[in-house]
């Protein structure tokens, strides 16, 4: 059946700011859902309160509302609309779905004649109350581990007596596991009973018999209205039961299940799917499977929406999941519908996978001193990596490659822990950095046997790892000079970076790469394409691997290489890798738009990214994607293979920015401001001399690289100090102190966490006022875009201060100040682009804190907030195509808009909530007011005297 004709206007409802447990997996579903909408002619009616996503952005829908995401702002929105015929609640996460129920139940969708699509509302009630779905399961004959509902603590109790420990907890219709726990100890029970009941807003507790050491596997459904279903991906969880599948490492296609067992569970899952309604569009199905020969299979959970793992297996398989459940949401059947990728085939045809991928979350645990540090049923990663290899180890080395936490790999860069206790401790409770842990056991001669008692991680899983510490101990036997061919080959598909060969020979990382390019061990690029080569794909979407030669009958030796070079002019987009506090989806957005803009200006455009939630790293959004760890050796060898014009790193965050000095030493070209301009705003010290030169004040400061010259420096400078490490992100280390004890203790464990750092030392501004300017400049005129006023006093980092736009009190004087210090420091730094600056204002002298020239986490927000696109001016600028004064500017915004901090504390309940220098927040909502007279605005405003008390 084609689409349906009565479906001309669709309301979207957007997943908010971005918390743990609901990241940018639900930006990449929503766009790619109202670019699917637009494809049939619907018209497309977005609210989402989130303005740091690409789908906020203007071009996105025909009307988009940055509003509150509640009933009253619905109401609001279909009284404005009354043309809308539909509601699509499903790519918004747990957060639509909330209030498309709350919508529903109190008669909105009724009262508006609205339909609501993709999902039906019985479906979720069954699969969110814990007790129907037991019951239905049980009717249908699929087997779930022994479970009861708890409403009241005594009720919890008694179950508990039941069924004896080791027991799970889950809080009923919470989001990201938040609630839940495993209890071992019956001591631990009664608190952790009380706080799920506390957290679960209908006071309603599963308790389950925990099945630990099992194994667990997600399979992602899509269903269309005449009962096809297809099953896009098998997700395997290297971890076993017991870690939410938001914090497990998981592995496509699955690797430990037998034929028989897999069939079988296909057939449960759409057995589960067809059970619990009639309905059209995606679902994520979760079992559990027991780790003996026997493999009995019991159901977890079924979602039936777009989830977080939807994204996962649509970037995995290249099959946009979001996109053709929106498609099956308006209409269509499968079998009408084209695979995207090959657009010669159906999107009825399940794809196949010829390669690897693994996925590995990233955590922050820096940002909450003193929080739970394991892994359990609540979920507390910030973000996740993916990395695509045509083997296991490949595809494992790659994606710890990608994670930017300092390590090279697994293993073989001197970084592993040696001692025994800390070794088994790490093993006994899941912790974040497991993953390497494993290498480090078995480096040490734990045997396999052991690390599978305790881990219960598969065999087969802790097997590929000893094959890797089996070659890293062959080839230590070597020299770079006696290294073989065949070793090196092997190696290399096995994932290692040259630098930890490097690290085994004992030897320079270019000396490895030299010997790569000599015996011509050279990495080739493959597509990602649903049908394993059967079929031709149309889409450019790589990854990269070693292959040996082929030899043709004539003599002729090759490597199949799929990615083909064009003879166009060429520009390489760095991402900015996974989701982290200090660098989040903010920086996606600029990269897209950066891609959008070269694109306009006739370059062929090539991202380089590895974040599978993102927009930035959909098959369709550059002309060419290669999914990639953001690491030096993998960049420099698609550079090499490319050809391009240059390289844009300045929209990438930090982690595009750190690459810019090997790019420069390389030869290969920065577009935009050149990596000395870049060094010398990182560079407190050199950069405070310029601003000296330029008679611009900053706060009195020094720079110190041990903790004796910081103690000198103090008696200088007066406390309370501010202390900051040069070239971090997100105010990591950064820190107020106010007298010596805690200036030796601070600097001292800064010093041991990130060694021959500079560290900045200034006299702390306390009271004062701070305000930040975002501009884009062409190296000869300066046009500032945005300046905005923190609410918060000076100390508390701007990611998590509320800030207005524009300034609410500062007067003409300081706002000349701001105007005139903005253009000085923009062309003394010979910035071409980006730049944002952070002010602290004090006595009515504007003081600089600090400049960085590249795109800043608030530039998305500027951009929404006056409607004006400026990633994409300030990349015609940093390209060269434009001047600043070829743009008309026409910003638009009457009132305010103020850029609200959303934080994720709940899921660290014992962790410091105070806010300071150094990041914590999560994500951001934009809220606009007409006046400062409006109720929230004084709310925020009285806030801001707690702070200025200490």
């Amino acid at each position: 059946m084609p689409k349906r004709e009565d479906l001309k206007s669709v309301l979207i409802i957007g997943s908010g700011p971005i918390v743990i447990g609901q990241a940018c997996e639900f930006d990449y579903a929503g766009s790619q859902s109202l670019r699917s909408l637009r494809e049939d002619g619907i018209e497309t009616i977005l609210i989402n309160s989130n303005p740091a996503t690409i789908m906020t952005d203007p071009s996105m829908a025909d009307y988009v509302y940055l509003k509150p995401l509640t009933t009253k702002s619905i109401i609001e929105i279909l009284k404005k609309h009354p043309n809308i015929d539909a509601v699509l609640p499903t790519m918004g996460g747990q957060t639509a779905l909330n209030l498309c129920i709350e919508a529903d139940e109190k008669g909105i969708w009724d009262d508006f004649d609205v339909d609501m699509i993709g999902v039906d509302i019985n479906a979720i009630n069954i699969t969110e109350d814990r007790e129907k779905f037991r019951e239905l399961m049980l009717e249908i004959g699929v087997g779930m581990a022994p479970q009861a509902t708890a409403t009241s603590f005594l009720k919890g109790k008694e179950i508990a007596q039941e069924f004896g420990f080791p027991l799970v907890i889950r809080a009923s219709y919470t989001l990201g596991g938040a609630g839940a726990s495993i209890v071992y100890d019956p001591k631990d029970f009664d608190e952790l009973l009380s706080r799920g009941l506390e957290i679960s807003p209908i006071h309603e507790v599963m308790i389950d018999k925990a099945m630990m050491g099992w194994k667990e596997f997600e399979l992602e459904l899509l269903r269309d209205r005449n009962d096809n279903v297809v099953i896009i991906c098998a997700i395997e969880n290297m971890d076993p039961m017991g870690i939410h599948t938001g914090d497990s490492i998981t592995v496509a296609p699955a690797m430990t299940l037998s034929d028989k067992t897999y069939q079988k569970m296909r057939d449960m899952a759409i057995h589960m799917m067809r059970s619990i309604g009639d309905f059209e569009g995606g679902c994520n199905v979760q079992f559990a499977v027991s780790p003996d020969e026997k493999e009995d299979i019991i159901a977890i959970e079924i979602n039936p929406r777009v989830s977080r793992s939807s994204a996962l297996a649509s970037k995995a398989t290249g099959y946009p999941i979001a996109k053709i459940a929106t498609k099956l949401a308006i209409g269509y059947t499968l079998d009408e519908l084209d695979n995207q990728i090959t657009k010669s085939t159906s999107a009825l045809f399940e794809p196949t996978l010829d390669y690897v991928i693994v996925k590995i979350p990233r955590w922050n645990f820096d940002k909450f001193e003193g929080s739970d540090r394991t892994l359990g049923l609540q979920m507390k990663s910030v973000g996740e990596v993916m990395g695509i290899g045509r083997s296991f180890q490949e595809a494992l080395h790659k994606a710890t490659q990608s994670l930017e936490i300092k390590r090279n790999g697994l293993g073989a860069d001197g970084k592993g822990y040696k001692d025994y206790e800390q070794i088994i401790q790490k093993l006994t409770v899941p912790s974040w950095d497991r993953v390497f842990v494993i290498y480090d056991a078995i480096q040490m001669g734990i045997p396999l046997s052991r690390i599978h008692e305790i881990t219960k991680i598969d065999m087969w899983f802790l097997k590929q790892y000893e094959e890797l510490h089996h070659l890293e101990k062959e080839i230590s036997k070597y020299t770079i000079a006696s290294l073989s061919k065949d070793l090196l080959l092997e190696a290399k598909q096995k994932g290692f970076a040259d630098r930890q060969i490097a690290h085994m020979l004992d030897c320079y990382e270019s000396e490895v790469y030299n010997k790569r390019e000599e015996l011509n061990v050279n990495r080739v690029y493959k597509l990602v394409d649903t049908c394993a080569a059967e079929f031709k794909a149309m889409t450019p979407y790589y990854y990269s691997t070693f292959e040996a030669e082929i030899e043709t009958p004539d003599g002729e030796r090759y490597v199949a290489n799929d990615s083909i070079v064009s003879d166009k002019k060429k520009i390489v987009v760095l991402g900015s890798g996974p989701n982290r506090i200090g660098q989040g989806i903010e920086f996606d957005y600029c990269c897209v738009h950066g891609v959008l803009a070269a694109a306009e200006c006739g370059y062929e455009t090539i991202m380089i990214n590895c974040n599978p939630e993102t927009v930035s790293t959909d098959f369709d959004t550059a002309d060419k994607l290669y999914f990639e760890p953001v690491f030096w050796e993998h960049i420099y060898d698609i550079i090499r293979h490319e050809k391009p014009e240059g390289v844009i790193v300045q929209l990438g965050g930090q982690t595009a920015l750190k690459l810019a000095e090997k790019l420069s030493k390389y030869g290969i070209k920065i577009i935009g401001t050149s990596f000395e301009s870049l060094d010398l705003a990182e560079d407190r010290g050199s950069f405070s001399e310029m601003l000296k030169e330029n008679n611009i004040p900053f706060p009195e400061f020094g720079v110190a690289e041990t903790a004796d010259e910081a103690l000198l420096l103090a008696d200088k400078l007066d406390f309370p100090l501010l202390i900051r490490p040069s070239y971090v992100l997100g105010g990591q280390g950064m820190k107020i102190v106010i007298n010596k004890e805690e200036l030796e203790a601070h600097v001292v464990d800064l010093l041991r966490k990130i060694p021959n750092n500079k560290l900045l030392l200034d006299h702390y501004l306390d009271g004062a006022i701070e305000a930040e300017a975002d501009a884009i400049c062409d190296g000869e005129e300066v046009y500032i875009i945005g300046i905005m006023e923190h609410i918060e006093p000076c100390g508390i980092h701007s990611g998590d201060s509320n800030a207005t736009l524009p300034p609410f009190n500062l007067g003409e004087f300081v706002m000349q100040q701001i105007k005139d210090h903005t253009k000085k420091i923009a062309l003394a730094l010979n910035t071409v682009g980006l730049i944002n600056i952070q002010f602290a204002i004090k006595d009515d002298t504007v003081y600089i804190i600090e400049a960085n020239p590249r795109a800043s986490r608030t530039v998305p927000f500027i951009a929404k907030a006056y409607k004006e696109p400026y990633v994409n001016y300030a990349t015609k600028v940093m390209l060269g195509e434009k001047k600043v004064r070829d743009f008309d500017f026409k910003p638009e915004l009457e009132g305010f808009a103020i850029k609200q901090p959303v934080f994720s504390f709940n899921k660290f309940p014992n962790v410091n909530k105070n806010l300071g220098p150094e990041m914590k927040s999560t994500g951001e909502s934009i809220l606009f007011i007409d006046s400062l007279k409006d109720d929230d605005f004084y709310d925020l405003y009285g806030r801001r005297k707690m702070y200025l008390s200490k």
